[in-house]
């Protein structure tokens, strides 16, 4: 009854099922792997954010490039306050407003970019207070520069003078006539008066809607290895079905179905 599955067309369904799985295995397992360092990265971070808010402030240099492993620590720099602008669509609790960045020039001749505070609505020139005069040394969290349409920053353009959608050297060499350093300082406590703005942990270490699309794709390639094995299922049940109807001679003379049945229960010129 069973000699259908030595037929040709068997032979490629069996092959078929047997790389599908193992593949659709090996791919689930791979995203699940994903999900999980993601989960991992998320802890990390999360732990780290924590050791960072208790460890003594260190000088810039020291930190910097930054990496995953000092963005965050806490860090102190010493300059005066130059260029001042506004970062608009910056959400905090929920609210939408803007950030107050101001431009540290240090004696290296190099400008950090210092985000001294945030301040709710739209952005306006006359409401963001001005920073101190003279020498200032400033202590906050150390971020890794901004890209627009990266992690939640705005990519519009056409923003007035005065304004940047990114904290990043990329974009704020081109606003003015020094260099930036390649990162920024959030201050630990507001400048005069506005909300101190939390340190952002590093990108892809969060719990985010990529990792929870790597959730999602494990879900679907195990979800495919149960298709596979129920359709081959129900594709042997329909054959097994077939050949009984053709042995008790149920099916139309000259089907389809009776001519495979026939030739699978036709024996071999060797006689096997």
């Amino acid at each position: 009854m069973y000699r259908f599955l030595l037929t040709p067309r068997w032979w490629g369904i069996n092959v078929f099922v047997l790389l599908a799985i193992p593949f659709c295995v090996f791919m689930g397992s791979w995203q699940l792997g994903r999900f999980e360092d993601r989960v991992d990265d998320h802890r990390t971070a999360e732990a780290q954010a924590t050791s960072n808010r208790h460890e003594a402030a260190r000088p810039l240099a020291e930190l910097l490039p930054v990496d995953k492993a000092t963005v965050g620590k806490q860090t102190t720099a010493t300059g005066r306050y130059d260029r001042q602008f506004l970062v608009p669509d910056r959400t905090l609790d929920d609210r939408r407003g803007y950030y107050v960045l101001t431009l540290l020039r240090t004696d290296s001749g190099r400008a950090l970019p210092v985000v001294r505070g945030w301040l709710p609505g739209e952005p306006d020139p006359a409401r963001a207070p001005a920073p101190p005069t003279g020498e200032v040394t400033v202590t906050g969290a150390l971020q890794a520069s901004e890209s627009p349409g990266d992690n939640g920053v705005t990519a519009r353009g056409g923003l007035p003078a005065g304004q940047t959608a990114a904290i990043g050297a990329a974009t704020l060499v081109n606003l003015v006539p020094y260099d930036v350093y390649d990162a920024w300082v959030t201050l630990n406590k507001g400048d005069s008066g506005m909300t101190a703005v939390p340190a952002s942990a590093p990108q892809n270490t969060g719990l985010d809607l990529k990792a929870f699309q790597n959730l999602g794709y494990t879900a679907e390639w195990f979800a495919f290895v149960g298709f596979v094995i129920f359709m081959w299922f129900r594709l042997f049940r329909r054959e097994v079905e077939f050949v009984r109807d053709a042995e008790l001679g149920l099916l139309p003379e000259g089907s389809e179905a009776d001519e495979d049945s026939s030739r699978a229960r036709r024996p071999s010129p060797s006689g096997v």
